[in-house]
């Protein structure tokens, strides 16, 4: 199954960027390619939120389940949509009370393999850029950090 690996050090708290990426109600205000986002239940520890991802006339819907273990991992599992897996881990690791390193694991399987291998490399760059999203979303919210 392909797959992507990211971490980066970052100058927002552990619990910060926690809290950015567990709020996917508010993901179609600054990710790419999110059109809607509906969380159809969390009780703080478990999500079930569905995403509708567009690209020019494209729509697609993808069903998550989201398991939240406040303020360290955020695991999502792939319920139902267009392909056959897609599942990805965050992990914040605290450096200190201001920064953290934000690991992201993301595995993906495409119903169709032909389409899995062209559309594989062009999966890398685009998750590349939601990653670059949550950055300038966590600048905007936290505010910008100064050089020390």
């Amino acid at each position: 199954m392909p797959g992507i690996h990211e971490t980066k050090r970052l100058p927002y708290s552990a619990e910060q960027m926690y809290d950015l990426v567990a709020d996917v109600g508010r993901y179609q205000e600054f990710l790419p390619w999110v059109v809607a986002t509906r969380v159809k239940s969390d009780d703080g520890r478990e999500m079930i939120a569905d995403m509708l991802v567009g690209f020019k006339a494209l729509r697609e819907k993808f069903t998550s389940r989201v398991e939240k273990e406040r303020p360290r991992v955020i695991k999502v599992h792939y319920v139902d949509g267009p392909m056959r897996d897609l599942d990805n881990v965050w992990t914040f690791h605290p450096v200190d009370e201001t920064s953290c390193d934000l690991e992201f694991d993301v595995k993906f399987t495409f119903r169709n393999p032909l389409f899995e291998k062209l559309a594989g490399q062009y999966f890398d760059k685009a998750f590349r850029k939601m990653v670059a999203a949550f950055e300038t979303r966590a600048a905007e919210l936290y505010g910008v950090a100064q050089a020390g």
